[in-house]
């Protein structure tokens, strides 16, 4: 199991690339919810205001994003991706090839890519993350019953699987190579386990049917029965 980079370590950035200024800073906000150490830039609406796209805020904004790791841009609608492209175009050779777009929907992506960098990942596996954002998270593995391994657990926490636990959930089943689901959906599924709306008192099954997937269900099963202790900040 690894642990997240230290507080202040240099993690992928991102860039959000929005016909509207609101929708730029909403998926922004969402993001540093779950993602507080990981630089999200919104970039929203024309240079004169109103609807629209800008270049120069654009190209501005991945020199700001980008700590030295690289950074994923998300966009909106056909000029928003134009831009980001240009944007990446014009940067410098060196940091152009730390700039990637992702073909993802700007919420959902940034959310997942948010959590995937905050865990420390390389660029390539935070752009994966942004695209997987709407992959089917609901199938549970069809591993052999032998191998099937599940725990029950209550929620005790006050906010329940929403938010900054549900990425502390998503972020401790990232560092385990079996996969393990909860109410049959991906542990490893911000956007999925979000879906399922648990609150507290909700009780849950934390289940893995690969034989490395019982220290998985465990450490999982743990971090909700403490509530969250020690890890939400």
């Amino acid at each position: 199991m690894t642990a997240d980079p230290a507080p202040g370590a240099a993690r992928v950035g991102l860039v959000l690339v929005s016909h509207s200024p609101l929708v730029a800073r909403g998926a922004a906000e969402l993001a540093a919810q779950v993602a507080g150490e990981v630089r999200v830039i919104p970039v929203g609406g024309a240079a004169g205001g109103g609807l629209g796209t800008d270049f120069d805020s654009a190209l501005a904004a991945l020199r700001a994003a980008d700590a030295g790791t690289g950074v994923v841009v998300l966009a909106d609608l056909g000029s928003a991706i134009m831009t980001a492209e240009a944007a990446i175009e014009a940067l410098p050779e060196a940091e152009r090839a730390r700039a990637t777009l992702a073909d993802a929907p700007i919420v959902e992506g940034a959310v997942a890519a948010a959590v995937a960098a905050q865990t420390g990942a390389p660029l390539a596996a935070v752009r994966t993350a942004a695209e997987t954002a709407w992959g089917d998270t609901r199938q549970a593995s069809a591993g052999a019953e032998s191998d099937h391994y599940a725990r029950t657990v209550t929620l005790v926490n006050d906010d329940g699987l929403h938010a900054r636990p549900a990425a502390e959930f998503v972020k401790l089943a990232a560092t385990f190579p079996a996969r393990v689901t909860i109410e049959g959906r991906d542990a490893r599924s911000l956007l999925a386990i979000l879906s399922l709306g648990l609150t507290k008192g909700a009780t849950v099954e934390i289940a893995s049917d690969e034989p490395r997937g019982r220290a998985a269900v465990d450490a999982l099963a743990a971090l909700v029965e403490s509530g969250f202790e020690g890890r939400e900040r």
